[in-house]
């Protein structure tokens, strides 16, 4: 489908066309986007009552959208490409679909615990929980990267950072996996309701975490947000479930995207593998090379909140604007063979968004993480081999491949 939409006319190109994505990112035409079109109008036409969307495919033009926060609002209509996903209330809810002054007011409650010195404190409860899952897969010739190795150490990392207990993590996975997978009917089956009674039970149970924490303070995430003030002022019992479910669903999907893509790509490219397994202190730089080839989030939105001219077309007021992190990162004016694997790569990227007040809040944790698992990973298992070609997830939204089955070498 991908190669037959490289001779049609550019104007026919409809991003919001599940089919495109099946195997992934359409990274074909992206590059071809980038190239005639880097302002492009996409219909939605297979998503009923969806507005349609601009897309922004340029390394560039991503950072000029990402730091006007007063043209292009994330408040204003919602972060996700296709308004019924998630209800654009709870989108508004969470700090990342607010607009300022708003959002630097919850935001800079969220930033107090995940300084430095909370996250350096942390390593060793990682390094912990990566080898106790690995430890679980003792004596076995063939697991899932994403089910068996991933998922319990995302899940559980997260978990511990914000003091839930561990026997809530298949909730929030699950409240994660599903929730983000926009489009994807194997991780939706029974569409909007689902996503819908998925936000209703979290939003319970971290008001019951927090009026837990009103009582006995602990030393964890949620605890901090509780009793934390600005100005004054505490966070409502909403606004602390709003942002923890945000920090839950980023901290489950995330990291565990980047890692099983990048572990993908790898099997793939054996020598790669190999030069990683015997020089693992280049692994925080191969990190670096994974998130720009794997951003976990394929996109967030904004809404134009007046005219903008760019590159000769008009985004009218209200227009959705889609920012694409494949199609940025691969962009062939700022990385040299941008498609290809280079695990000595130093150039930036724009994974954890392109600047502005919307830069992601868990960067160093997720950093610190990817690292511990590549490098535990690779130091137990040196050999492991591609078990079967795995499926991606189909989805505007969750970059990540379904499963990544391996063998033992």
């Amino acid at each position: 489908m991908e190669t037959e939409l490289m001779t049609v006319p550019v104007e026919e190109i409809d991003l919001g066309d599940l089919s495109l994505w099946v195997d992934g990112p359409p990274h074909a035409i992206f590059d071809r986007l980038r190239t005639e079109a880097p302002i492009h109008w996409s219909e939605m036409a297979s998503w009923d009552g969806e507005p349609g969307f601009w897309s922004i495919t340029c390394a560039e033009d991503v950072h000029a959208v990402s730091r006007d926060w007063e043209a292009f609002s994330s408040e204003r209509g919602g972060i996700l490409a296709a308004d019924h996903s998630v209800p654009i209330e709870f989108q508004n809810a969470m700090f990342i679909g607010m607009d300022p002054p708003r959002h630097d007011r919850i935001k800079a409650l969220f930033q107090r615990g995940f300084t430095p010195k909370r996250i350096a404190a942390h390593e060793d409860e990682i390094r912990a929980i990566t080898l106790r899952v690995l430890d679980q897969l003792e004596g076995r010739t063939e697991f899932d990267l994403v089910a068996d190795v991933a998922q319990p150490v995302v899940g559980r990392v997260i978990g511990s950072f914000l003091g839930a207990p561990e026997e809530d993590d298949a909730m929030w996975a699950d409240f994660a996996n599903r929730g983000l997978a926009l489009g994807d009917d194997e991780l939706q089956p029974e569409g909007e309701g689902t996503v819908l009674e998925l936000i209703e039970k979290g939003v319970m149970r971290v008001i019951e975490m927090a009026a837990e924490r009103r009582e006995t303070p602990t030393d964890d995430l949620t605890s901090l947000l509780v009793h934390a003030e600005v100005d004054g002022e505490r966070l409502e019992d909403y606004e602390i479930a709003s942002g923890f479910a945000l920090l839950v669903a980023a901290g489950n999907d995330s990291t565990k995207a980047t890692y099983s893509s990048g572990m993908l790509a790898l099997l793939r490219e054996p020598e790669q593998m190999q030069r990683l397994v015997e020089n693992p202190e280049m692994i925080p730089n191969a990190v670096e090379e994974f998130l720009r080839l794997f951003p976990a989030f394929a996109h967030f939105r904004r809404t134009a909140t007046r005219d903008v001219e760019m590159h000769g077309k008009t985004i009218r007021e209200g227009d959705k604007v889609i920012l694409w992190y494949p199609a940025s990162n691969r962009d062939e004016t700022v990385y040299a063979c941008p498609h290809q694997m280079d695990i000595e790569r130093t150039t930036d990227h724009q994974a954890f968004g392109a600047g502005g007040r919307h830069f992601c809040l868990g960067t160093a944790l997720a950093r610190l993480e990817l690292g511990i698992l590549f490098t535990e990973t690779l130091k137990r298992y040196p050999s492991l081999r591609l078990a079967e070609e795995p499926d991606a997830v189909r989805s505007l939204f969750a970059n990540q491949p379904r499963s990544v089955r391996v063998t033992v070498g």
